[in-house]
């Protein structure tokens, strides 16, 4: 199945939830199953298969009430979730990032994963405009995939981990990359440096990923442009730390409740004709190769584009993010 969620039409903050064809062109209302994606996730035992028979009727042409889809139209698919946390579970990455902030190496760093507790209040749909307060700040986009789980119990195992696997997201993960060092020294973790997520537009079931979900992995390729220009395309199979591991991490003292997001972090690969998906990953990059960084951060009207495609390079499952940096009004209050 994949679900897409349409802003601004019922009057709630959590949107209404739809089925989309596998053409990424037809669409269907999931009501009255369920009113949300989160009121699916926190019913999905039985809501699943009434929805599963409603996605087979849409693809068959036979379900009451199909419209065009159109994906400027929606939100996230999640617009909040009950918790939103991100890995970096790409070691490459990570290691780069620490010698572009010169910061030291972190104790045990290929073997217990590193993640963050972000905002996962606000956030933005796939053609959403960015607002942010100030280019000084370092403006980056972070491609990544992401997992949103049913319940998960305390102190799980990696491998029942996956069995709490509800769907499958694309993310771009904004990160304000002059405010993280400070943040970051000192030991309380990210906050301003982590505005408002952006989602593709499609959450979908693992099974319609069929061979390119295993171990616990996105093995697709996030194809990302930046300004109109090829920027990467790296592969999420390289992921270190399986979604199964990371959950499980996340599990290990507390409950995780329906509609919590886990990230992969940044989309990254050893190959360096694989491209980036950020922004900082390029620049120190350039540092190491070139002796100083040459790819400036974005600015007001600068836009990114990401999609994961499939082997053959055809469009991916979750559809197309595809954003504009713009100045935030500040308001007084």
């Amino acid at each position: 199945m994949r679900f897409a969620t349409l802003k601004n039409e019922n009057g709630t903050l959590d949107g209404r939830l739809v089925l989309v064809a596998s053409d990424g062109q037809r669409a269907v209302d999931a009501a009255p199953i369920a009113t949300s994606l989160l009121a699916a996730l926190q019913n999905w035992e039985a809501a699943e298969p009434a929805l599963r028979e409603r996605a087979a009727a849409l693809e068959a042409g036979t379900a009451t009430g199909i419209f065009a889809f159109d994906p400027a139209a929606c939100s996230a698919p999640l617009p909040r979730s009950p918790q939103w946390l991100d890995a970096s579970a790409f070691l490459n990455h990570g290691c780069l990032m620490e010698r572009a902030f010169n910061t030291p190496p972190i104790p045990h760093f290929d073997t217990i994963p590193v993640m963050y507790q972000g905002a996962s209040d606000d956030f933005l749909g796939p053609q959403d405009d960015v607002p942010l307060p100030s280019e000084a700040d370092g403006i980056d986009f972070e491609g990544e995939f992401g997992v949103v789980c049913g319940p998960v119990p305390m102190g799980v195992t990696p491998e029942a981990a996956l069995a709490n696997v509800r769907l499958i997201v694309q993310i771009n993960d904004w990160s304000l990359r002059a405010l993280g060092p400070h943040e970051m020294k000192t030991g309380f973790g990210f906050l301003q440096a982590k505005p408002s997520t952006s989602f593709a537009p499609l959450a979908v079931t693992p099974d319609e990923l069929g061979d390119a979900w295993r171990d616990g992995r996105v093995h697709l390729r996030l194809h990302v442009d930046s300004n109109g220009q090829w920027f990467g395309h790296p592969h999420g199979g390289e992921m270190n730390f399986s979604f199964g591991q990371l959950i499980a991490h996340a599990a290990r003292t507390r409950r995780l409740t329906a509609g919590t997001i886990i990230g992969s972090g940044t989309v990254s690969n050893q190959a360096r004709d694989a491209g980036s998906a950020c922004l900082a990953e390029r620049r120190v990059i350039e540092i190491l190769d070139e002796g100083a960084a040459k790819t400036p951060f974005m600015r007001y009207g600068d836009t990114v584009r990401m999609q994961a495609r499939w082997h053959d390079g055809r469009e991916g499952p979750f559809g197309v993010v595809h954003q504009r940096v713009v100045a935030a009004r500040m308001e007084a209050r």
